[in-house]
Parts: structure tokens; C-alpha cells; sequence
């Protein structure tokens, strides 16, 4: 009976270490796009810092999310909060890199870490339900374990994007995207748009998923060309 239960154990976890590593790629991306503008140095910091603190605040919203996602309008707020934070990844930031403080890698990680968590809400029940196949008496630590396992796989995954970042520019305008992307997927699942709509509607979410990646695009290109016609004016 005793190696039932520690190879029930040992397949959620492996569950839920493959969802993990299923959904940590537009999590990687955020966290590049957080931190591309740092130091070297403090890239690292920044991205360690975050995605440790973003993976312990996802326990804990993991462990609440199938309460969480049933009130209507939370997904709403989360998406909207995620358009905001892909336009301000857009906006460049010319300052002299060497002057960039503790503030900045402050900011750096509070974005990854507001971003992880808004762009967990759906990840989280595929965690919680990999969990949920496991023996009761494990599921919290089934999601501690797995989720910190999960904190290598995405620090290293966010490494890959921020090196291909600094090589092709243009991948950032493409992260940007995805996150719009995902916030138009976000306000399309919610609880009080489907039972609006009267259900689920594929098309229209990917419909609107694809206008919040232009939103966020070519509102941060303007505000980004904004910026840069100042500063050019401010010059002269």
C-alpha cells in the first residue's frame, strides 16, 4: 500500500513539473523583458530575485485558485493590469545603464513579479489539478516542491530570451505582443464575459486576444516614438 501512495506521489509531481514547464514560456519572456534595460549584474539579480518570489506567491495563489477564478471580473482586472504592463515594456529607456540603481532593479522585479502572477491565474488550476491527482495528505507539499523545481526551468528559459533579446530587437515588440495577447485571452475567459455571452466563444476570444496584441504594440510604439521626439526636442 505504501508504494501505491509513493508512486501516486511521485507521478503528480512529475505532472506537475511538465505543466510548469508547458506554461513557462511567456513567463520567461515578462521576466526578459523586465530586466533587459539592467546592468549585467543586475539582469541576474532581477531575474533570480523575481522569479523566486513570483514562484512563491504562485504557491500560494495555486493553492486558493480554483476559489479564486470563480468570482467574476477577477480575470477582467488581471488582463487589463497585463495590457498595461506590455505597453510599459515596450517604452524604451535610454539612460546610461551604469546609473540605473537599486530602484530600477526594484521596479525590474515588482514587474515580474505583478506580471507572473497576473499571467498565472490560468496556469495555476493546470498545477492544482496535477496536484489534486496525488496522495491528500501531499498535495501542499506535492505543490512547493514541483513549483520550486520549476524555479531553474524558468530563470534559465528567461537567460535564453534575454540573450536573443540583446541579438534581435524585434523579439521584444514580439513579447509585447504575447502579453497582449494573453490579456486578450484572460477578459475573454472570465466568469462574468462568458456568462455574458451565454458561453465560451473560441473565435471571438482569439479575435480579441489578437486586437490586444496590436493594442499593446502600437500603443507602446507611440508612446515609445513620444518619448523619443521629447528627448530629441528636449536636445535641440
Amino acid at each position: 500500500m505504501e508504494s501505491i501512495v509513493t508512486a501516486i506521489f511521485w507521478i503528480a509531481l512529475a505532472k506537475i513539473i511538465w505543466v510548469n514547464i508547458l506554461l513557462s514560456g511567456d513567463n520567461a519572456v515578462v521576466i526578459a523583458l523586465a530586466s533587459r534595460n539592467l546592468p549585467a549584474q543586475q539582469q541576474r539579480k532581477a531575474i533570480i530575485f523575481g522569479s523566486v518570489l513570483a514562484i512563491v506567491l504562485r504557491v500560494v495563489l495555486t493553492i486558493f485558485a480554483v476559489q479564486l477564478l470563480q468570482y467574476p471580473y477577477l480575470k477582467v482586472v488581471g488582463g487589463l493590469l497585463l495590457l498595461w504592463i506590455g505597453i510599459q515594456l515596450l517604452i524604451g529607456d535610454d539612460e546610461d545603464p551604469e546609473l540605473l540603481g537599486a530602484d530600477n532593479l526594484f521596479v525590474a522585479i515588482r514587474t515580474i513579479v505583478v506580471a507572473d502572477l497576473v499571467m498565472s491565474l490560468d496556469n495555476v488550476i493546470g498545477v492544482a489539478a496535477a496536484a489534486e491527482s496525488g496522495p491528500p495528505e501531499a498535495r501542499v507539499a506535492l505543490l512547493i516542491i514541483g513549483l520550486a523545481i520549476s524555479i531553474p526551468l524558468i530563470i534559465f528559459g528567461s537567460k535564453i530570451v534575454l540573450t536573443m533579446m540583446q541579438r534581435f530587437p524585434v523579439i521584444i515588440t514580439f513579447g509585447a505582443a504575447l502579453l497582449g495577447f494573453v490579456a486578450g485571452e484572460m477578459l475573454m475567459t472570465d466568469a462574468a464575459v462568458v456568462g455574458f455571452l451565454g458561453g465560451e466563444n473560441k473565435v471571438l476570444m482569439y479575435v480579441v486576444a489578437a486586437i490586444g496584441a496590436i493594442f499593446v504594440v502600437g500603443v507602446g510604439k507611440w508612446l515609445d516614438s513620444r518619448r523619443l521626439g521629447k528627448k530629441s526636442a528636449d536636445a535641440e
